[in-house]
């Protein structure tokens, strides 16, 4: 039985349709839904490491996908922030620690050559992960 819902979110309308889905689910569930954004660290080895987003911006997006799904009428929504090197490994790992048994994320539209050289981290994710994972059209 679903009772924990993961919803990555980076501020895309990709995100948006999921944060969407993944209250409509909580509500009709009365399951909790945590929002986490990914802060997927570029650089390092001998270099210096650097997120991909200021701490305001994640900040930022977390914000306005509470406010999406409390404004959807879930009650019980709490925020995460992932620090990873890869998007999906990061979401994945969460998932499993913290004990999520549903996951609702958007994609976007890749296709072809973008989709073969970028990959999807959706796809990644619904491969990898240890529970139910949901991709929002």
């Amino acid at each position: 039985m679903t009772m924990k819902i993961l919803c990555p979110v980076d501020g895309t309308e990709h995100a948006e349709q999921a944060i969407g889905i993944a209250a409509e689910l909580a509500l009709k569930l009365g399951a909790s839904l945590t929002l986490c954004t990914v802060n997927v660290a570029h650089g390092g080895g001998r270099g210096v490491t650097i997120p991909h987003w200021t701490e305001e911006e994640v900040a930022a997006i977390l914000r306005k996908a509470e406010a999406d799904a409390r404004g959807a009428g879930v009650k019980d929504v709490h925020r995460a922030v992932i620090n990873s090197r890869e998007a999906s490994a990061g979401i994945v790992a969460y998932a499993e620690t913290e004990g999520f048994d549903h996951i609702v994320m958007g994609t976007g539209d890749k296709r072809g050559l973008s989709r073969l050289v970028l990959g999807s981290v959706a796809a990644d994710v619904a491969g990898r992960a240890h529970c139910t994972v949901t991709i929002a059209r």
